[in-house]
Formats: C-alpha cells, sequence, structure tokens
C-alpha cells in the first residue's frame, strides 16, 4: 500500500465544543490504485484528504497514516488555488525543486505534457480558460513527481466536455508515471469511469466501501443506495422525476446518535437511534 489511513478522527474546538467531522475512517490506497472516495458536500471528504498529507491546522488528530509517499494536490477550483497576479509560469516554477527552476526546457515540458502551449507560462490565470487553469494545476502537482496525486473533486467549476478532458489527462499521466491516485467526488458517473476500488462517506465515516462495479450495482447501505439512484439515466422516460435524498448532511457539532443516516433513511427502524448503535448499518448485517 502506498497510503494506509487507520482509525483516523479529526476533531475541532469550536466555542467552548468540541466538532468531530473526521471520526474512525480507515481505507487504503494501492501502489498505482485507482481509489474513490464519495459522498455529499460536508461528509468530511477533504479534511480527509487534506490530513493524508498533514495539511490541517488547529485540530486534534488521532489514529494513524501509515505510509510517506510523495502527495500532490489538484484541488476543484483553480482560479481561487492559483496565485492570480503571478504568471502561471512562475507558480509552476515554484512547485519545482530550487535547482530546476532555471531550467526553462523543464518548463516547456510540463506544459507541453498537459497540453498546453509554451507561451502560456507568461500568462496571468485570468487570461486562462477554466479548464486550462486546471491543466497547469496539473502540471504543478506532477513538477513535485509525486507518488499519489489526490484530486479533489478537480472538475467541478468545468463543462461536462472539458471534465472528460482533464480527467482523461490526469489518469493517462497517472498510468504513464505509474501514480497512485485519490478521487474525491459526489458524481458516481465519473466514479464508475476512473476508479477501481470505492469508499463512501457519510456524516465523517466510511459506510460502504467495495470494488467500483460490484458498490454501484449492488448497494446496500441505504445511503449508498441513494447516491446511485440520484444518478440521471439515459433510459429513464423525459418527464420521469429525479431521484432524491430527502434533507441535508448535517453539521458536525450535530451528528445523529446511532446511524448519523437515520434520519434520512427510508429504512428507518427505532433501533437505528439507539445510543448503543454499534456502528454498523443493520442493512449490512
Amino acid at each position: 500500500m502506498i497510503v494506509e489511513v487507520r482509525h483516523l478522527r479529526i476533531s475541532f474546538k469550536m466555542e467552548g465544543r468540541i466538532s468531530v467531522p473526521v471520526r474512525n475512517v480507515s481505507f487504503s490506497v494501492p501502489e498505482n490504485g485507482r481509489v474513490a472516495l464519495v459522498g455529499e458536500s460536508g461528509c468530511g471528504k477533504s479534511l480527509t484528504a487534506l490530513a493524508i498529507g498533514g495539511l490541517v491546522d488547529r485540530a486534534e488528530i488521532e489514529g494513524e497514516i501509515a505510509g510517506s509517499p510523495r502527495i500532490a494536490y489538484i484541488f476543484q477550483n483553480p482560479m481561487q488555488s492559483l496565485n492570480p497576479v503571478m504568471r502561471v509560469g512562475a507558480q509552476i516554477a515554484e512547485a519545482l525543486p530550487r535547482a530546476d527552476r532555471r531550467d526553462k526546457s523543464l518548463l516547456s515540458r510540463l506544459l507541453e505534457g498537459v497540453g498546453l502551449p509554451e507561451g502560456t507560462g507568461g500568462k496571468y490565470p485570468c487570461e486562462l480558460s477554466g479548464g486550462q487553469q486546471q491543466r497547469v494545476m496539473i502540471a504543478m502537482a506532477l513538477a513535485q513527481k509525486p507518488d499519489l496525486l489526490i484530486a479533489d473533486e478537480p472538475t467541478t467549476a468545468l463543462d461536462v466536455t472539458t471534465q472528460k478532458e482533464v480527467l482523461d489527462l490526469i489518469y493517462r499521466i497517472a498510468d504513464e508515471r505509474k501514480m497512485a491516485v485519490l478521487l474525491i467526488t459526489h458524481n458516481l458517473g465519473l466514479v464508475s469511469r476512473y476508479t477501481k476500488f470505492v469508499n463512501v462517506m457519510y456524516a465523517g465515516e466510511i459506510v460502504e466501501c467495495g470494488e467500483t462495479a460490484n458498490l454501484l450495482n449492488y448497494p446496500r447501505h441505504p445511503y449508498t443506495q441513494g447516491l446511485v439512484s440520484a444518478v440521471p439515466r439515459l433510459e429513464a422516460p423525459r418527464n420521469a422525476p429525479l431521484a432524491d435524498i430527502p434533507g441535508t448532511v448535517p453539521p458536525p457539532w450535530e451528528w445523529p446518535t446511532g446511524c448519523a443516516f437515520h434520519p434520512r433513511c427510508p429504512q428507518f427502524k427505532p433501533e437505528c437511534a439507539s445510543p448503543d448503535f454499534n456502528g454498523l448499518c443493520f442493512c449490512l448485517r
């Protein structure tokens, strides 16, 4: 395994109370693995990913993160991640080892590798399209020669065609360089196309995991079933309403007792809300 997360718990002190947005999370990413972490916004996916790289401040972190790979991140909104007053070539150069920063041919190769013309390095982020900005972010990540690439909602701000181009690029380069990729998303269509193993996260916990094809075809946990049923299908009648999961993810300081999903669960049973609930959904027993 290139990295293994064991019983990760992240807590913050907020206004005299303890908030635990990530609790008892365990999963692994194998060498050259294609792993996904999925769930709605607010489930703790991004915080978990940041903890893998030691990027969480002012928090108490328990558990273990085994492995010491070189890690690079691609975040969901490149316009917020790039410095608006620096040319993108200079920003890519900052990600390079100090000895390589004056090597202009290396910068050209990085730009060429992500499908950008050489002159792109002299432009500011505002002069580039969203897809080009995300390609710059990919070039910055590749400059570090990572073993593990964490792509946190890397196509959220892009149109559908550009989404495919960017993700195809990420995974093509990952195959060429034998990098592992951890994809964080709420888009199960992307998960089915690009990953081999998926972890479903809700309210700071992994509620179900398995090989992608098996999990999407035979979801067991009610939350996973809700996510899968909400994916639009071409064969559905034109006027058929889209399925959804009622309600919203509660904030970490309001996690319900028992199974955290029980207030939204169509298969709710009284024992699901019991304080003695042992953390395993009754639907999975």
